[in-house]
């Protein structure tokens, strides 16, 4: 198991994003994960670069491994232009790219006026996707015809040596068990036992499996629970809400009742290690081996000055990295 990064495209600048990986390396992440967005959430986080760009200035400036959380290659970007994105950020980290993907959301794909299929239509979409990807990752002159998708004579003539695995995320059974089926490793935002039960017996036993938590250090834990209350309250909205909502200001209307208990029930805040750690270990119980920590706010250095200082060496202490470390040699 590993503990990495995960910096949100919302909240940041690609500036920002390159210095908080380049010290994300320095105190010790092995690796970081970016969000893809064409739209932040809501207006109050105010940032979305296009991630490709941020990928290239982290893979120029550090030797971290780096991976979406997550694209969607269905409407806003086509399949193709994907993977020739993909195949060029693993040749610039050498080998060290994943690229997740999902169904996306309609906060970021109505942006090209092509519509919003309905969620088996999409999941029907991301699998053709990445067959598609993984043909024109196998090199060469290809075609490629299906329902969705048709790429006459294409070639990626810019790849590594060998193909960016493709890690799926997904939220419910019927997503898990496309993530097991197509992909080479499952990205999820819940530590759900059933989850990753479901997940395992579709085939994705052995797999690498990446979870996102978040939290929010501040010296202040009242003032920690305030910020990540007003940066995320839409964390707390439920069912396929998240999915289909088109507008940052559709998303601020939907979340207006939304309390600060609600949203920062489960979010760690304020000074002390405890949550932090409690957290993490949720995750590797419900059977994750990827934890990527996302500081909620732009104290970004506060964060990993903790978790050089206080935070890793706890976990350390209490046994959770080294049965990760002893897990990660045994594979």
């Amino acid at each position: 198991m590993q503990i990495g990064f995960w910096i949100s495209s919302e909240e940041h600048g690609p500036n920002e994003i390159v210095r908080a990986a380049q010290r994300a390396e320095a105190v010790g992440f092995p690796y970081v994960q970016l969000s893809d967005h064409f739209h932040p959430w809501i207006d109050r986080q105010g940032q979305s670069p296009f991630v490709w760009s941020v990928i290239g200035g982290i893979a120029a400036t550090t030797k971290l491994t780096v991976g979406t959380g997550v694209t969607c290659p269905i409407i806003r970007v086509h399949p193709a232009i994907v993977a020739q994105a993909a195949a060029t950020s693993n040749v610039m980290l050498d080998g060290r790219f994943f690229l997740g993907v999902g169904t996306g959301e309609n906060l970021n794909e109505h942006v090209v006026g092509k519509g919003w299929p309905p969620l088996e239509a999409r999941r029907e979409m991301l699998e053709e996707a990445i067959d598609l990807m993984r043909t024109l990752f196998r090199g060469g002159e290809r075609s490629f015809r299906g329902r969705y998708f048709t790429v006459p004579d294409a070639r990626l003539y810019t790849l590594g040596e060998t193909a960016p695995p493709i890690y799926v995320a997904a939220g419910g059974p019927k997503a898990a068990e496309l993530a097991a089926r197509a992909g080479d490793g499952l990205i999820a935002t819940n530590p759900d036992n059933e989850l990753v039960a479901k997940y395992d017996g579709a085939g994705g036993q052995g797999k690498p499996k990446y979870i996102e938590v978040q939290l929010c250090w501040s010296r202040d834990a009242d003032a920690a629970r305030d910020l990540a209350h007003e940066l995320w309250p839409t964390g707390a909205l439920g069912g396929q809400l998240a999915q289909e909502l088109r507008r940052p200001a559709d998303f601020e209307a939907a979340a207006e009742h939304v309390t600060l208990e609600k949203s920062t029930k489960h979010t760690p805040v304020g000074p002390d290690v405890e949550p932090y750690v409690k957290a993490v270990r949720k995750c590797a119980d419900a059977g994750f081996d990827h934890i990527g920590l996302h500081q909620i706010g732009p104290d970004q250095e506060g964060f990993l000055t903790f978790w050089e200082k206080e935070l890793r060496p706890e976990l350390e202490s209490a046994g959770v990295l080294k049965a990760a470390r002893a897990a990660s040699r045994a594979r």
